[in-house]
């Protein structure tokens, strides 16, 4: 009792990742390893530009912003997580550079809300930096 199986191998078990791992990963552009943590009617508020309901629907945004971050790049600057029970907020700044070499600086908080270990709702704050040209 208590030994591993014959051989030293043990049963292979995936981790549910906590609502901190989740909240981390989908504000850091892992959308795709999250997917699955998403509740079939969660609703992602993004404040000012509107609401996504159902899993889908975030999905399909998700990959849109996948799509459009594969052209360019997206550094943070800042990452900041806060974490307590089924609540997460995850604060960030991030530079972005599109295939032109357009530059925008986004200051963003997403505020996640968890049941049963599950997205079921995420709150989106986000206002665009000035950005400064080096001199050249």
């Amino acid at each position: 009792m208590g030994r591993p199986p014959p051989g030293g191998a043990r049963p292979v078990t995936a981790a549910v990742p906590s609502p901190r791992e989740v909240a981390e990963a989908f504000s850091g552009h892992r959308f795709r390893d999250v997917y699955d943590r998403l509740a079939p009617d969660v609703r992602w508020t993004a404040v000012g530009e509107g609401e996504l309901v159902g899993r889908q629907a975030v999905v399909d945004a998700c990959e849109d912003t996948l799509t459009e971050l594969s052209t360019g790049s997206a550094k943070s600057q800042r990452f900041v997580v806060i974490a307590e029970g089924d609540a997460v907020a995850v604060d960030t700044v991030t530079r972005y550079v599109d295939a032109d070499g357009a530059v925008s600086v986004v200051s963003s908080c997403d505020v996640y809300a968890f049941t049963d270990g599950v997205v079921t709702t995420i709150r989106s704050y986000a206002v665009e930096l000035e950005t400064t040209t080096p001199p050249g």
